[in-house]
């Protein structure tokens, strides 16, 4: 039975990751900040009890991530996925009106705790079979499809991930570690808003399908839900 870890698997695309992996057998770990008030994470947690453990994480802190890992320095994780990430309100993500302490704590999330997660969880994903992490990211984040400004706050923490995963995938190449960028696409959630273009089944389903078909020499690319190449 392959493992994958999911983070912020509480709502939104992370929990239709966790619903999604669990139908098709695999062993999920999930993780979210506050376990007791995820209601409908420990439904799902409950329908696949055998398959399927909840802990509470928190990604802006290092030591809760630390002290996950020494939890769960016993399993070997198949698939890394770094879903947990933060849009900041518009009314602090704007020319003359950023908010710089919003910004500090969007990076800690967005930017910095992919990559934690990654040097945590690195022995147990290098013995692991499939040897993957998935960094959920944004088109937002591309320098070339910035077509309309603002957003500085988000677009950058994304532009950041997209840089620090790039340098990830390098780096843990002698270990066989394929590391790629996924865009879920405008997705309705909470985050995205009842607009979104597509369901989060839709999106899940879409990246399932990539990461199932990727290969070595994919490591360090960035995929949209729909197997399109992103322009960086």
């Amino acid at each position: 039975m392959k493992t994958v870890l999911i983070t912020g698997a509480n709502r939104g695309i992370g929990l239709e990751f966790v619903r999604q992996y669990a139908l098709d057998g695999w062993r999920v770990i999930a993780c979210c900040r506050n376990p007791m008030s995820a209601d409908a994470l420990n439904r799902l947690a409950a329908q696949h009890s055998d398959q399927t453990s909840i802990y509470p994480l928190d990604v802006a802190n290092h030591s809760h991530i630390e002290q996950l890992a020494q939890t769960l320095s016993g399993e070997t994780i198949d698939l890394l996925i770094n879903n947990a990430g933060v849009y900041p309100s518009a009314s602090g993500d704007a020319f003359g009106m950023t908010d710089y302490q919003a910004w500090a704590h969007t990076f800690a999330i967005n930017t910095m705790a992919p990559l934690k997660m990654a040097e945590a969880f690195l022995q147990s994903i290098a013995r692991s079979s499939l040897k993957t992490i998935i960094t959920i990211t944004s088109k937002m984040g591309s320098v070339a499809d910035n077509r309309g400004g603002g957003s500085y706050i988000y677009r950058s923490s994304k532009a950041g991930v997209n840089i620090v995963m790039k340098s990830l995938s390098i780096d843990l190449n002698p270990q066989q570690i394929t590391t790629v960028l996924l865009h879920p696409g405008w997705v309705r959630t909470d985050m995205g808003g009842p607009n979104g273009l597509i369901s989060t089944e839709q999106s899940v389903t879409g990246m399932r399908r990539v990461i199932s078909n990727l290969k070595s020499e994919d490591s360090g690319k960035f995929y949209a839900f729909d197997g399109q190449i992103v322009p960086w």
